[in-house]
C-alpha cells in the first residue's frame, strides 16, 4: 500500500509539472495532475466555492454561481458540464442560472435533497454516506459537511449538506463544501487533493483549516472559499507538515 501511495504521489508531482497552457492560465489559475492511469486532471480556479475540473475530455463543476459572488461569471462561454455537484442550498453555492448555462444533454447533476426540491425536482439526490459510480467508472462519495461550533450551528446543520470525495482512476479528490473541522474528516483516507473552506464567520478559522488538513492528510491542499480571511496563516500553520499548500484566488 505504501509503495502504491508513493507511486501515486510521484505521478501527481510529475503531472503537476506538466504545465497548463498559457491560454488556460490566463486570468484563471490552472493546476494539472495525472491519475495513476495517466489521465490528466486539471483544476481551474473560478472564485469563492466554485471549482472547475477537467478529467480527460470530461468537465466537472462544483457549486457554480453567476451573480451571487463578484466578479460575475458567464458560464455560457465555458465548456458544458458532464457533471455538476452542488453541496448545499445557500445562494453562493446553488445557482439555477449557472446550472442552466452549463447543462447539455446527458449532464449529471448531483445535489442534496433540499437543493433537489429548490430546483423543482432536478438532479440526483445524495445524502451523507451515499456513494454512486457513474458511467465513466468514477465513484462519488457524499461526505458530511456541517458546523459544530456553538456560535455557528445555524449556518450548516448536521445531516443536511454534503462534501464530496471523487475517486477517479485511483486519484481521490475531496471537496469539503461548507464545513468546520468535523470528526468525520479523520476517517478519510488516501486523499490526493483537498479543497477546504476558510470563510469566516461561516466555516473554518485558519487554525481549524490547518487542523482539518492534518486529519485529512492530502498530498495537495487548496484552501478555498476564504473571503477576507488571511489565508497565508494556513500556509504558516502547515509549514513542515509535508502538505503542499497552494493558494489560488478563491475569495
Amino acid at each position: 500500500m505504501l509503495k502504491i501511495k508513493v507511486l501515486i504521489m510521484a505521478m501527481m508531482i510529475v503531472g503537476s509539472m506538466c504545465a497548463c497552457t498559457a491560454h488556460e492560465k490566463e486570468g484563471n489559475a490552472c493546476d494539472e495532475f495525472k491519475t495513476p492511469a495517466g489521465t490528466p486532471v486539471k483544476f481551474f480556479c473560478i472564485k469563492h466555492g466554485s471549482v472547475r475540473m477537467q478529467v480527460g475530455d470530461k468537465w466537472i463543476y462544483v457549486d457554480p454561481v453567476t451573480t451571487a459572488v463578484k466578479p460575475v461569471t458567464d458560464y455560457s462561454v465555458l465548456p458544458k458540464a458532464d457533471y455538476i455537484l452542488v453541496t448545499h442550498e445557500h445562494f453562493d453555492h446553488l445557482d439555477s442560472v449557472a446550472i442552466s448555462q452549463l447543462t447539455k444533454p446527458g449532464t449529471m447533476l448531483i445535489t442534496n435533497a433540499r437543493c433537489h426540491d429548490l430546483l423543482g425536482g432536478k438532479g440526483e439526490v445524495m445524502g451523507n454516506g451515499d456513494s454512486r459510480t457513474n458511467d465513466d467508472g468514477w465513484t462519488v462519495h457524499a461526505i458530511p459537511a456541517y458546523n459544530n461550533s456553538p456560535d455557528k450551528l445555524q449556518f450548516h446543520p448536521k445531516g443536511r449538506d454534503n462534501g464530496f470525495v471523487l475517486d477517479i482512476e485511483g486519484m481521490r479528490i475531496y471537496i469539503a463544501g461548507d464545513t468546520e473541522d468535523i470528526p468525520e474528516m479523520a476517517a478519510l483516507k488516501d486523499i490526493d487533493v483537498a479543497f477546504l473552506p476558510c470563510n469566516l464567520p461561516f466555516t473554518m478559522t485558519p487554525e481549524q483549516c490547518a487542523h482539518a488538513a492534518t486529519m485529512v492528510k492530502p498530498t495537495v491542499l487548496f484552501p478555498y472559499h476564504y473571503g477576507e480571511t488571511d489565508i497565508q496563516q494556513v500556509v504558516k500553520l502547515l509549514d513542515g507538515s509535508g502538505i503542499d499548500v497552494r493558494i489560488r484566488n478563491y475569495q
